[in-house]
């Protein structure tokens, strides 16, 4: 197991509680795993139907599990969708942590 089931789960459902139930269908927040890393992704629908049907995804956040020291570090995203180390919080983080930081967004810097 790469990153715990039960922080998987955690981002699940604050991913889930980002956008109200009625806007959905403008905008969703949704997270990709991959190995060690989870992304947080904002998600629009097409804005031209010619382009095709898939919606187009932004990353918001990065967060990346380290097994030896059960904690997760956060990274942000620049405009070339390059992650970056967030400096604002230390690394090794409880996954709580780094959910509240994005949420708070003292910086402005995930969602803007």
């Amino acid at each position: 197991m790469a990153v715990p089931e039960s922080d998987l789960a955690r981002i699940h459902r604050f991913c889930e509680q980002q956008v109200p139930p009625e806007l959905r269908d403008q905008v969703r927040v949704r997270h990709r795993v991959r190995g060690r890393t989870v992304t947080i992704v904002e998600q629009r629908p097409p804005w031209d139907a010619e382009l095709g049907s898939e919606w187009t995804d932004s990353p918001q956040a990065r967060m990346k599990y380290d097994k030896q020291a059960a904690g997760w570090t956060l990274c942000w995203f620049d405009r070339n969708s390059r992650a970056h180390l967030y400096d604002d919080l230390e690394p090794n983080q409880p996954i709580e942590r780094l959910l509240a930081e994005y949420d708070d967004e003292p910086t402005c810097i995930f969602t803007g």
